[in-house]
């Protein structure tokens, strides 16, 4: 077989070429119109009353609105240990300890009894990650929050576009982070977004994005910036740029069609694997969720990774457990998590996967197992 069968990427049209292109022309590459428009489609595509505010990543989505709930050294935010290193970064830098928790077995989200036995006096916030845009289980993980009086920071970094109860994620909640980085449901090459209605913690996020500096968004959005200006509270160069929002701008328009194709794509590993003892798909209701990637649990992992990548197939492992980690061990098992991690594979999934490349990806994963 010739070429890789690729595990991800980005899906890049004329369509967003020419829109930075026009960015390009009108010589103002920073914070601007461009991310204000962003900013007020994301709203109505989720069709939510939330301010949204964009950011330059993910990551700083997550570390933005942490600094802006006050935490602080000595504070803990409880986190499942099954998510990317990114989670757990953001809330060190702020000088917080996350707090290592298991997750469900079947839906790989939060366990939330294990997290409610790790509550101190120190908790001050439950950060539920969205595995493979699922978010099975957040009902649980709210009532949990209001029983102790915690803020629930939604990472939904890999959710955007996908649906709970028939709701889009990001229509309703406390702070909902999305990323948009290259590989995730929509991008704008890098990227992030946060939500809520807490209109306090928006403007410190606001002017957190700029270094701090109070009220210059509006300024922003018009091409101009603040001289005269104040600032009180730490802040961050995090603003998106007009490059990315432009970016944004088109994938947006293309999400419909990025979901149709993941979710049968998704839906066909599925009904492909149902058959197979050696191989658990997640529980997820992909009529709902819209894959950002496509997770199994399977035996004899590690062999058949390297029988695929021997095969062209590119797949990942996500992710090692942070509990695991130099800067995050802890001093104790979890259990299920350490199990899981030894299970789970990714396989491809993604716009430009053509119908023979993930036929093929089947095909040696039935050889394998001589299903």
């Amino acid at each position: 077989m010739n070429g890789k069968i690729r595990l991800s990427k980005s899906s890049i049209s004329q369509a967003e070429k020419e829109a930075v292109l026009k960015v390009l022309d009108k010589e103002y590459l920073g914070m601007g119109e461009e991310v204000r428009l962003f900013e007020e489609k994301i709203k109505h595509y989720l069709q939510t009353n939330m301010d949204v505010v964009c950011v330059s990543t993910g990551t700083s989505a997550l570390h933005l609105a942490l600094s802006a709930l006050g935490l602080r050294e000595g504070d803990e935010v409880l986190v499942p240990s099954l998510t990317y290193v990114a989670s757990y970064q953001a809330v060190s830098a702020t000088g917080a300890k996350p707090i290592s928790c298991e997750v469900n077995a079947s839906t790989l989200f939060i366990d939330v009894n294990d997290a409610k036995a790790k509550i101190t006096k120190n908790t001050k916030a439950i950060m539920p990650v969205h595995y493979a845009s699922n978010s099975q289980g957040i009902c649980e993980v709210y009532k949990l929050a209001k029983d102790f009086n915690l803020r629930v920071l939604e990472d939904a970094a890999q959710a955007f576009g996908s649906k709970r109860d028939g709701e889009i994620v990001g229509t309703n909640g406390d702070i909902i982070c999305f990323s948009f980085d290259g590989i995730k449901n929509i991008t704008s090459g890098e990227g992030g977004a946060i939500l809520s209605r807490d209109k306090e913690f928006i403007q410190k996020v606001q002017d957190g994005r700029l270094l701090g500096v109070e009220k210059d968004t509006d300024k922003r959005y018009s091409g101009q910036r603040s001289w005269d200006f104040d600032v009180s509270n730490q802040g961050f160069r995090y603003h998106m740029s007009n490059i990315m929002a432009a970016i944004g701008l088109v994938q947006i328009d293309r999400l419909e069609s990025f979901k149709i194709k993941r979710q049968n794509i998704a839906k066909k590993y599925v009904e492909n694997f149902k058959d197979i003892e050696e191989i658990q798909t997640l529980d997820f209701n992909f009529d709902e969720v819209l894959p950002h990637i496509f997770v199994i649990k399977c035996k004899r992992r590690d062999e058949l990774r390297e029988y695929l990548i021997n095969n062209n197939i590119e797949c990942g492992i996500h992710y090692k457990p942070n509990h695991l980690l130099s800067k995050y061990k802890i001093d104790t098992s979890l259990v299920i998590t350490e199990r899981i991690y030894e299970e789970i594979l990714t396989l491809p999934c993604h716009f430009d996967l053509m119908d023979y490349e993930q036929l093929i990806v089947i095909n040696k994963i039935k050889g394998f197992y001589n299903a």
